[in-house]
């Protein structure tokens, strides 16, 4: 497909119509968008395949960097709900958008905007399907309602793990934090891969062939490792023991462990601080999930196990650790 073009002829003052107008080649001439010309999409049915839909929103200086670039803004959306259809073990298929644009961002965040839209579009096969627009007093909200699809009976659950399952980790754990701390400058970050980490997290759609095949459940890590383990635990009427002294870390995170005095602290602080989106699984075959993860060029490890007992046990390097709020909550 060529790269989506800024629209030419804008009007002096353009308004919603104007950027529906602009978003129209996104739809990647999907007959289901209708060409964003009516105020609904049609989604036929996909014989033997259930439709998964899945939404998150974004709201800057929250979700992302006040004054953040707005085509990275765009992709860091689209990735952040691919990794939701990741933990599915779905197949992208389209997307809603919604925008709330400050009034008086210029249009050039617009075309932007769309120029990262289209370039993860492409990337990753998704069509825009249609959505909304408005503008804001505040800062910029956007908003996103993913479709995939998964074979009949085939979407792994939060709900599924059991008591002796175990605890998989998918991906490296810690890096949205200290992508984070890089992106805001307040780490040293050769090359700039913490920061991208942070600012184009890689949605891990690669492994779903692996997790149909060991997943017993998974959800993909946005809050913290702690806290979205527990989401699947509790979902499932299980508990959960974790060691982190297993976690799979990349090199900068064990780097950065190492310089720390509190070491206990510091990897409680990387197993809660979400923004990883890596996945977390219960599987019955720990060991072979993790091989198909790593075959794949995945960092994983089995972490812990599901437990018959309610709540949490955590340990590191054969301490019990305590920790505090287990990963981000919205107020």
């Amino acid at each position: 497909m060529r790269p989506w073009t800024a629209w030419r002829g804008m009007p002096a003052a353009p308004d919603e119509f104007d950027w529906i107008a602009a978003l129209r080649p996104l739809t990647r001439g999907a007959a289901e968008a209708l060409g964003l010309m009516d105020d609904a999409a049609v989604l036929p049915s996909r014989p033997g395949f259930d439709l998964v839909v899945t939404q998150d929103a974004m709201v800057e200086g929250v979700h992302f960097l006040a004054g953040e670039a707005a085509d990275i803004v765009a992709r860091r959306l689209l990735r952040t709900n691919l990794s939701d259809l990741a933990a599915k073990a779905a197949e992208p298929f389209g997307y809603f958008l919604m925008t709330a644009w400050p009034e008086g961002r210029p249009w050039a965040d617009r075309e932007a905007f769309i120029r990262g839209l289209a370039e993860d579009g492409d990337r990753f096969g998704l069509a825009l399907l249609g959505g909304d627009t408005a503008a804001t007093p505040g800062p910029l909200t956007v908003d996103a309602a993913m479709l995939g699809w998964v074979p009949a009976g085939a979407m792994v659950r939060r709900s599924g793990a059991r008591p002796g399952d175990a605890l998989v980790a998918c991906g490296a754990i810690g890096d949205g934090l200290l992508g984070l701390k890089a992106a805001r400058g307040e780490l040293s970050d050769p090359g700039g891969a913490l920061a991208r980490h942070y600012r184009l997290p890689e949605p891990l759609l690669v492994l779903r062939e692996a997790l149909r095949s060991h997943a017993a459940a998974a959800a993909d890590v946005s809050d913290g490792l702690l806290a979205d383990a527990m989401h699947v635990a509790e979902a499932s009427g299980c508990g959960a023991r974790i060691d982190l002294g297993r976690t799979p870390l990349s090199q900068p995170a064990r780097a950065w462990l190492q310089r720390q005095a509190d070491r206990s602290a510091a990897i409680l602080q990387l197993a809660s601080a979400g923004d990883d989106y890596a996945l977390v699984c219960a599987a019955a075959d720990g060991e072979a999930l993790a091989r198909a993860a790593e075959g794949l060029g995945i960092a994983a490890a089995v972490v812990g196990s599901f437990t018959e007992a309610p709540g949490l046990e955590v340990v590191a390097d054969g301490v019990a650790l305590q920790p505090g709020a287990l990963g981000w909550r919205h107020r």
